[in-house]
């Protein structure tokens, strides 16, 4: 079992039923792999990387098809909730996933979420079996593979009066969570594409 992070609105497309794909940036040495002049080969021994500059060798895959990975999503105890729900909490996990929409849900004097990466096995509700594994570049996503992250095409609230597509949605989905960490969606880097299907914790 492998632990893998979701951010809350992917949470929440898992939970309803519309993502069932991920992509992830491959990394070499540390660093993605984004220059025309490189690339990969997955076979069942590994990942293979040709290289330019004399760096091409085998890799150890991300995670291969059979392995099980439980979510790591923002959370919180019943402990980090305010006095203001008195008796109402049960001991036990709480998800952000769950209460967005809540009017109280990010004011941090109400809750104290901890974040993502800081979940422990035993909290995890979301447990994913990988169904398959490749590889490709960011752009060879498709229409159906956008929908399969769970994007919805249609207007965006934050470009009103455009239509975008689920492949659209998907590039701005991506900028928003990687373009910080310095692979935009215009990189085009190399990705893990994972695809999974929920299953129940026992």
């Amino acid at each position: 079992m492998k632990p893998i992070i979701f951010s809350t609105p992917m949470v929440q497309a898992i939970l309803e039923g519309r993502k069932t794909q991920t992509r992830r940036v491959i990394k070499i040495n540390g660093y993605p792999i984004t220059s025309p002049e490189e690339s990969l080969e997955l076979t069942k021994e590994g990942l293979i990387y040709h290289s330019f500059c004399s760096m091409s060798g085998y890799y150890k895959l991300l995670c291969q098809p059979g392995d099980i990975l439980w979510v790591r999503e923002t959370w919180c105890t019943h402990e980090d909730m305010a006095d203001v729900f008195e008796n109402q909490l049960r001991p036990g996990y709480y998800y952000k996933a769950n209460e967005i929409g809540k009017e109280w849900v990010n004011d941090r004097e109400i809750v104290k979420w901890r974040p993502s990466i800081f979940m422990p096995r035993e909290a995890a509700r979301i447990f994913l079996r990988v169904l398959n594994v490749r590889v490709e570049r960011l752009h060879d996503i498709t229409e159906e593979d956008a929908k399969a992250e769970g994007c919805i095409d249609g207007k965006s609230k934050d470009v009103l009066k455009f239509d975008l597509t689920a492949r659209d949605v998907f590039a701005k989905l991506w900028n928003s969570i990687n373009a910080k960490r310095g692979y935009r969606w215009e990189t085009n880097p190399w990705v893990w594409v994972i695809e999974f299907e929920r299953i129940n914790k026992e």
